[in-house]
C-alpha cells in the first residue's frame, strides 16, 4: 500500500516519485535514536512504516513524550525553517520504523519550485500551535483522569483498535501531563472494564467506549 504524505500533495505523481528516489531510505530498530535534542537539523522525515516518539528533557532533568508520529506524518520539518536551528526534540523509532530522509537542501529546491509546499509548512504550523494552545488549556483546566483518556484515543487514532501501543505508563503520564500512579489507576479501571489490557511497555485499548466516556467524548445515549 502507498503511503500517502501531505506534504508532497503539491507535487505530480512523476515529480513525487523523482523526490522519493532522491531521498535516502533509512531504518530503524526499535528504541533506536533517530535525532537527538540538540543536534544539527539538516533533515527532513517522511514517516512510512513504524512510529516515533518525540521526547524533550525537561529542566528537572526529566523526559517527557510530547506525541507519537506515524505512517503519512513528517517529524523534523521545524529546524529547516531556520538554517541555524537545532533539534527541539529527540525522536525515537518505538518499533521497527522506515522513514524517507529529505536533506535541507532537497527540501528548500522544493520550496523554490513548489511554492505550494510552504502553505503546507504554514498549515503544520497552525496545526502545531492549535495542538499546544488545546494540551495547555486541557492542562489547565481538565482533570488528569479525564487527559489521560484522551490522549489514549489520540494513540488509538495513530496506532487502531486492538494494536499493542509500545508506551510505558511513564510515557502516557508524561502525553498527559500528569502522574504516573494517576495513570496506573485509570488504566486499572479500564482494564476492570475490559476496555485496554497492560503488559511490560505496552497498552492494548481493545474497546473505546469507556475510554470515551472517562475522556467526556463519549455519543449521548439515546432516550
Amino acid at each position: 500500500m502507498t503511503t500517502h504524505w501531505p506534504i508532497l500533495d503539491p507535487l505530480l505523481p512523476e515529480q513525487r516519485r523523482q523526490v522519493l528516489a532522491a531521498g535516502r531510505r533509512r531504518e530503524f530498530a526499535r528504541k533506536e535514536v533517530v535525532f537527538h535534542e540538540g543536534d544539527p537539523g539538516d533533515s527532513l522525515h517522511l514517516v512510512q512504516r513504524g512510529h516515533v516518539a518525540v521526547r524533550i528533557t525537561t529542566p528537572m532533568g526529566d523526559v517527557a513524550t510530547l506525541t507519537v508520529v506515524g505512517p503519512g506524518r513528517t517529524f523534523g520539518e521545524l529546524a529547516l525553517l531556520d538554517p541555524a536551528a537545532r533539534r527541539s526534540a529527540t525522536c525515537v523509532a518505538l518499533e521497527r520504523t522506515e522513514t524517507w530522509s529529505l536533506h535541507r537542501d532537497q527540501v528548500d529546491r522544493l520550496r523554490r519550485e513548489h511554492p505550494a509546499i510552504d502553505r503546507f509548512f504554514l498549515e503544520m504550523l497552525a496545526t502545531y500551535v492549535h495542538r499546544l494552545s488545546e494540551h495547555l488549556v486541557q492542562a489547565l483546566y481538565v482533570p488528569a483522569d479525564r487527559r489521560v483518556a484522551l490522549r489514549l484515543l489520540d494513540l488509538v487514532a495513530t496506532y487502531g483498535l486492538g494494536r499493542a501501543i509500545p508506551l510505558t505508563q511513564d510515557d502516557l503520564a508524561s502525553l498527559a501531563g500528569t502522574s504516573r500512579a494517576t495513570v496506573n489507576r485509570l488504566l486499572g479501571e479500564l482494564e476492570t472494564d475490559r476496555a485496554v489490557t497492560v503488559a511490560r511497555g505496552r497498552i492494548t485499548v481493545l474497546d473505546e467506549r469507556p475510554v470515551r466516556r472517562r475522556a467526556g467524548t463519549a455519543p449521548p445515549t439515546a432516550p
